[in-house]
């Protein structure tokens, strides 16, 4: 399972555009503040996966599901995009639609981008995300 979310987590990130976003927006872009989120990063600043309550950790699992199914049911239309510019486009709709999606779950991008990254490079609170995805499918 942990694998699967490792691979849906980089499949989401590669979504938003992730290596260009910075994910800290009072940081400066320092190798100790990094601009993006990848399987080597360090944990992200001032989180602490303990400390997350379990209502974010709810919200995110249910922005996380809305997401992946959104782009799981516009792959098709993004694959089959005839121009670069009509894949731009649809690209900026899934981003739009997703970040909506974020936002009515209760979270900010900044914040469903760090819980992301989070669990990439946390095992402990990837293994809680991924629990949460189990019970969320059952």
């Amino acid at each position: 399972m942990r694998s699967w979310i490792i691979s849906a987590v980089l499949w989401v990130a590669l979504y938003f555009g992730l290596p260009a976003l910075p994910v800290f927006a009072d940081a400066p872009n320092t190798p100790e503040a990094p601009s993006a989120f990848t399987a080597s990063s360090p944990k992200p600043i001032g989180l602490d996966a303990s400390s997350i309550p379990s209502e974010k950790m709810n919200q995110f699992v249910s922005a996380y599901l809305q997401v992946v199914s959104l782009i799981e049911r516009r792959e098709g239309e993004l694959q089959g995009a005839e121009t670069e510019s009509e894949s731009v486009r649809i690209q900026h709709d899934i981003e739009a639609e997703a970040i909506a999606l974020i936002e009515k779950a209760g979270l900010s991008r900044q914040e469903y981008l760090q819980l992301l990254g989070l669990a990439n490079v946390d095992s402990e609170f990837g293994e809680r995300v991924a629990t949460l995805l189990q019970e969320s499918a059952s």
